[in-house]
C-alpha cells in the first residue's frame, strides 16, 4: 500500500490510500469512498490539498455525506474542504476538548448508536465505539459482512489508548460489542483489509488482557513507580522508539487498574498494587 493507490474492496467501495505515511499512520489512512452514483466518503484524512482533489475527482463532486470514524488529525481535517467544495453533510461526533483533535470538524449530525445512514450500495449503520477516542464511531456496510473501524483496529498493530479521552474499559467493552456483530472482514483506518473479523477481534482481546496482567505483575505493593520506570518493565517486547506512544496505552491500563480497585496512583510518586487484605 502506497500513498494515492486506489483498491476495490467490495462492490461499490473503494479504499484511497492518503499522502500522510508515518509511525502510527502506516501507509498513510485509508479513505474510503462508498457508492456508485451518489458518494459516501469515510475517514477523509489530512487537509492536503492532492488528495483532497483526488477524492472530488474520484467521486465526481458527487458526495452526500463525509462520516467520519473519530477527529484525530489524521482522520478528519479534509471533511472541511470537501464540505465547502461540495456542500455535504458532516456526519460524526464532535471533537473532545483534549488537545489531539481537528477542531475544524464540524459536524452537521452526530449519529446515534445504530442509525442507519443513507448509502446506494447497502445498510450502512453507525456502531458507537468509544476507546481510542471518546467520540469514536464504527460503520458496517452490513450487506458485505464490513465494518469500517477506523483507529478502533487497524492492520499490523495494535492501537493506541489516549488517556484522559480514550478509555481501555471503553476499548475492551466496544472491541465485545464488534465481536457480537459477527462481521466477515474489517475495512481498517490504517493497512490492509482484516479478515476474519471475529479471529483478529479475539486477538486483540487477547492481547490487551494479557497487557493488562503483564503491568499488574510490574506493579509493586510497597513501593510506588513512575510511568517512565513501569514502561520499561511492561512494554519490554516493543522497539525503544515505541515507547513514547507505549507510555500512554500504559497509562490506560493503570486508569483501569485503579478504576477496577487494584492499582492507585500516590500523586508525586506513581504507582502501586492495591494487594487484597
Amino acid at each position: 500500500m502506497v500513498a494515492g493507490e486506489l483498491s476495490e474492496i467490495a462492490p461499490g467501495v473503494r479504499r484511497l490510500v492518503a499522502p500522510n505515511p508515518g509511525q502510527m499512520t502506516g501507509a498513510g489512512t485509508n479513505t474510503y469512498l462508498l457508492g456508485t452514483q451518489r458518494y459516501l466518503v469515510i475517514d477523509p484524512g489530512p487537509a492536503h490539498d492532492g488528495h483532497v482533489k483526488q477524492i472530488l475527482s474520484l467521486t465526481r463532486r458527487k458526495i452526500d455525506a463525509v462520516l467520519v470514524t473519530h477527529t484525530h488529525r489524521d482522520h478528519s481535517p479534509a471533511a472541511a474542504a470537501i464540505a465547502k467544495a461540495t456542500k455535504c453533510a458532516l456526519v460524526g461526533r464532535i471533537a473532545p476538548d483534549d488537545g489531539r483533535q481537528d477542531t475544524t470538524f464540524v459536524p452537521t449530525c452526530e449519529p446515534d448508536d445504530g442509525e442507519v445512514l443513507d448509502c446506494d450500495v447497502g445498510t450502512l449503520r453507525a456502531i458507537a465505539t468509544p476507546g481510542h477516542a471518546s467520540n469514536h464511531v464504527c460503520y458496517s456496510l452490513e450487506e458485505a459482512g464490513l465494518v469500517f473501524t477506523g483507529d478502533h483496529l487497524i492492520a499490523g498493530t495494535t492501537t493506541v489508548i489516549l488517556p484522559p479521552d480514550g478509555r481501555m474499559a471503553d476499548y475492551l467493552a466496544s472491541l465485545r460489542k464488534l465481536r457480537d456483530r459477527n462481521f466477515e472482514r474489517i475495512g481498517p483506518g490504517h493497512g490492509d483489509v482484516i479478515a476474519p473479523a471475529n479471529a483478529e477481534i479475539d486477538r486483540i482481546i487477547t492481547h490487551r488482557l494479557e497487557r493488562e496482567c503483564k503491568v499488574l505483575g510490574c506493579l509493586r505493593s510497597d513501593a510506588a513507580q513512575d510511568l517512565d520506570a513501569l514502561v520499561v518493565t511492561a512494554y519490554d517486547d516493543v522497539p525503544e522508539e515505541v515507547r513514547p506512544w507505549a507510555r500512554q496505552s500504559l497509562l490506560a491500563h493503570l486508569v483501569k487498574l485503579a478504576d477496577d480497585g487494584i492499582a492507585e496512583h500516590n500523586r508525586g510518586f506513581g504507582w502501586r498494587r492495591i494487594d487484597s487484605p
